[in-house]
Formats: C-alpha cells, structure tokens, sequence
C-alpha cells in the first residue's frame, strides 16, 4: 500500500499563480504525460514550447459566462473521480479517458480582498468554483489521482516521477490533505469576508462567522506541564521578525512555556527601534530591560535588574547578537531561549558549547507593526480582539502636574511606558537611565505591585531615588503615589482616567512629582 504507484499519463494545469509551472509542465512533458489546460495557463505553456490541448478542446464544450464555466464537465469531474477497476466500464462508454495528475490552485480571492479599494462585486467575481470543485474531487480519489495546489510541490513530485513514473499512495495520501487544507483555508477566507459585509455593503471588524486556519510547525516536548501534550501551528506565510517565522539553529526541542516566553520577549523588543536592547522574559512577564549603545551594555543591564529571576529566562534582542555579547551571557546566568534577528559566527560559536541552549533566529524585525487578531480560547468558544499594536509618544502626552518633566525624565518614562505595556497587569515598572530597576506584576491590587517593585529594586541593589514609574492603568486611589514618592520616584507615567484623577494628580503635586496622562490603558491580563 505504501507504494501503490500510479503511472501519470495525462494532467490537468489550471493555476492562478504561475509560480514554477513551465518547469513542471516542461518535466511532465519530458516525462511523455499529456498536458491539458485552461485560459490563460494554456497560452503560457504553448508560448514555452509545450503541446497542450486546451480543456474546451477535451470537453466539446466551450468556456462560456466570462469563463465562470470551463471545467464544469463530466470529462473532467469523470476524470477525476472515476475509480480504477470500479468505473471503468462507465468511463469508457462515455468517452471519459482518466486524468492521473491536477495541478490547480485558487483565484486570487485573498489578494483581491487586502485590496483598499476592493468592491464587493470584484471580490465575489474572484470566487473560483470549478477550481475548489476539481480540487475536492482529485482529493477524494487519491487513491488515482495525484494533486498538487503547492508550487513548493512540483520539483519533489517530479524527482519522484521520472525514476518510477508515479506517485507512491503514501505522497498522494498527503497532497490530498494538503488539498483540502487549501480548499477549507480558501472557504474560510470567502466565509469571513462575506459574513463581515453588513447590509450596505461596508466590511465590519467581526464577521458572524469566523475561520482560520493554521499549519501545523512541530511537536512541542510539552505543555506548560509536562503531563500536557502540545504542538505549534503557524498561519499561512508568517511574517519575518515573528515567532512563527523564526527557526531554531540549536537547542533542545522547544517546550509550550519556551515559545510563549520567546514571543513576549521579541514582541517587548520590537519597541525600541532606534537603539539596541535586551529584553529578559521569565513566566510571562520582563524582569529586565535596558537599552543602549552597546549591545553587551543593554544585556548586562538588563540582567541587573533581576539576576534571579533571569535564571532560566528568556532573552530578546533586537539586533545581530556579537560574540561578545554572548561571551556576557554565558559568563553571567543559564539561558533557556535566546532568540535575535541574526547571530554573527562568533556568537554562534560560543552558544554551540552549551548545546542544550535553543538559539532562535526570528529574521529582520519590522520598523512598523501591522494590524492582526489575537485569540484567546475559553471553554466554549473564542476571544477575538485586534493586537494592541499602537504606542502612545509619551514626549507629546498631557502632563497634568505643575511640574514639568526634565528631558532625562522624560526620556525615562518613555521607556518606561513601552516595557509596561509587555507587563502583565497590574503592572508597576520602575526605571532610571533606560534600565528596569524594578518590576511590579501580577498582583490583585496595583499598590503591591509598586511595594513588590521597590523590593525587587532594593533586592538587587538599586536607589530608586531619581527614577520613573510606568502604570499599564489608572491609580484607583492615591496610596500608589504615596508608595511611588516614598520610594524616590519623581516621576509617573499612567493613563488616567479614574474619577479620582484630581485625588491621584493631587498627591502627585504635594510631593513634588510629575505626572503624564497617556489617556490609553495597557492592560495584558
């Protein structure tokens, strides 16, 4: 059964995206495989040189409606679906000779869709029928036919055919998944878009229906426990500068808590664009940051900060890591996770001693980040919200105190703001000189938050005096500002908003501090 080859002896190319089809269509016909075609795909293939019968041609019947029918036939879905040994007799009465081979893929509905100035009416005209129709039909009968919709395909299909002339059960038994994996992402695609359309034609943020798919990427060595099993699925394409684009040079298989650790820590350094950082993740939350200059500078602290807590963390840069900076870590603490956008040979050589350690590549960071959906799985259904992707200038926000901020202060809050918003909630960060000096997160109230901040400062050595504090909320009541000024803070960054903002701002002026009003909340629950 594994084997179970078929011999190919006619295909059908139908394809919107012409990536790498007259080299397929060149080897098939090197192969003696006939070539059927349609439209446009047709007149590549004949402009290559290529023999190809034209599907109007097979059928007798002409494309017609625009070519919304061209496929549409019984010598193509009969082709297709016929079964060796079963239909034989009925195929043969009909005139219906077998199709071994489809290589189809799907009108450029997604395109069309991302478009500004798409209309409803072009959108619906990119809907492909008779592609998804042969693709399911094709699939159906893998047990014959043999189905590509990836161009990614071609070549291995074609290594695999010209030594044995046909495809093992095994390859079409995954080409046809890979199939209906194409024909369910397509449908979902069309589902979404049409269900967000309200009834004047204006495309909604929520569609009725929601679908999406994912790819399967690798097992995980396991869930956040290790009695939970766990897997990693990637959508279609990933961009560059995510974790779902990043790759693996070394390390240990990647566990549930090591991929999601990875990701809070790229995304927090994905805020700082201009200078180098070092952001260091452990269960969720930053417990160091630092920017500056030089690279090993931001690291060292950035590990400063917190250096128990950065035992078995998760570190981030948004840089080409240097040997050096590597020989820092090393020296410094066990790492679980480095991930970076590029590593030089150097540093790869120092991490390859510790091979247990995973060094991620995740590829060039974005400048600007674009708009996608976050989804939260509860019992029963899905949370769907938009990605907070948009940061508050803190240098333009509303200072509401009689003090004005100096430069430096401001420069601190500014950072300050940006880790806070990769904190979870309740989140207090305390900063001085582009360094966390203290982290407050995950409490129940936000003034033991501040009072678990200033013992980790205190911890680790740091005078907070001089220093700024970040709130991702509101202070609720004014102890947080007290706790803050008793402490040495001088400055506060916050969205505001409570109905006790002028009790907050007033305590805020008795000690002398300022305080900055983002107006925009950075809760991460």
């Amino acid at each position: 059964m594994a084997q179970n080859r078929v011999p190919i002896r006619r295909v059908l190319i139908s394809v919107s995206d012409k990536t790498n089809i007259e080299m397929l269509a060149k080897g098939l016909s090197r192969l003696g495989v006939e070539i059927l075609s349609t439209g446009g795909t047709a007149k590549i293939l004949e402009q290559a040189g290529l023999v190809v019968t034209e599907i109007s041609e097979y059928t007798e019947f002409p494309e017609m409606m625009d070519g919304r029918i061209k496929t549409l036939h019984p010598r193509v879905h009969g082709a297709l679906l016929g079964r060796q040994g079963v239909d034989d007799e009925v195929m043969s009465q009909h005139g219906i000779e077998g199709i071994d081979l489809l290589v189809v893929n799907l009108y450029p509905f997604e395109s069309t869709i991302k478009k500004a100035d798409v209309t409803l009416e072009e959108a619906i005209e990119n809907i492909d029928i008779g592609g998804p129709a042969m693709l399911r039909a094709a699939a159906k009968n893998h047990d014959r036919v043999t189905v590509l919709v990836n161009p990614e395909d071609y070549e291995e299909m074609l290594e695999e055919l010209s030594p044995y002339g046909g495809i093992s059960h095994a390859n079409r038994h995954i080409l046809a998944a890979k199939a209906f994996a194409h024909t369910a992402r397509y449908d979902g695609l069309i589902a979404n878009y049409l269900s967000a359309i309200n009834d004047n034609e204006e495309v909604q943020d929520f569609p009725r229906f929601f679908t999406q798919q994912f790819k399967h990427r690798s097992e995980l060595r396991y869930g956040e426990n290790p009695h939970q099993k766990a897997a990693f699925y990637t959508e279609q394409n990933p961009p560059a500068g995510t974790i779902g684009h990043a790759w693996q040079i070394q390390g240990k298989a990647l566990s549930y808590n090591n991929i999601a650790d990875a990701d809070a820590a790229l995304n927090c350094a994905k805020e700082f664009h201009d200078i180098p950082v070092c952001v260091i993740v452990k269960h969720a939350n930053p417990c160091g940051v630092a920017t500056d200059d030089n690279q090993t500078m931001a690291y060292v602290k950035a590990f400063a900060t917190d250096p128990t807590s950065a035992f078995g963390g998760v570190l981030a840069f948004n840089r080409k890591l240097t040997g050096k900076t590597a020989e820092s870590i090393l020296d410094k603490q066990f790492a679980e996770v480095i991930v970076a956008p590029d590593f030089d040979k150097e540093a790869l050589k120092i991490f390859a001693t510790k091979k247990n350690l995973r060094v991620i590549c995740c590829g060039e960071l974005p400048t600007k980040a674009k708009p996608w959906k976050m989804f939260k799985r509860v019992s029963g259904g899905l949370l769907v919200q938009d990605a907070d992707i948009q940061m508050i200038d803190v240098k333009t926000a509303e200072v509401v105190t009689k003090r004005t901020p100096t430069d430096q202060e401001l420069t601190d809050l500014a950072f300050a703001w940006k880790v806070g918003k990769w904190v979870k909630s309740n989140a207090i960060v305390y900063a001085k000189d582009a360094q966390t000096i203290g982290v407050g997160a995950g409490q129940m109230s936000r003034v033991d938050s501040s009072k678990i901040a200033v013992w980790k400062a205190g911890e680790a050595g740091f005078d907070i005096t001089g220093s700024v504090l970040a709130s991702d909320a509101f202070f609720p009541f004014r102890d947080g500002v007290d706790e803050a000024a008793e402490a040495g803070v001088k400055a506060v960054v916050q969205p505001g908003g409570s109905i006790r903002d002028e009790e907050v701002i007033g305590a805020a002026d008795e000690h002398g501090l300022v305080m900055v009003f983002t107006g925009r909340r950075l809760f991460r629950h």
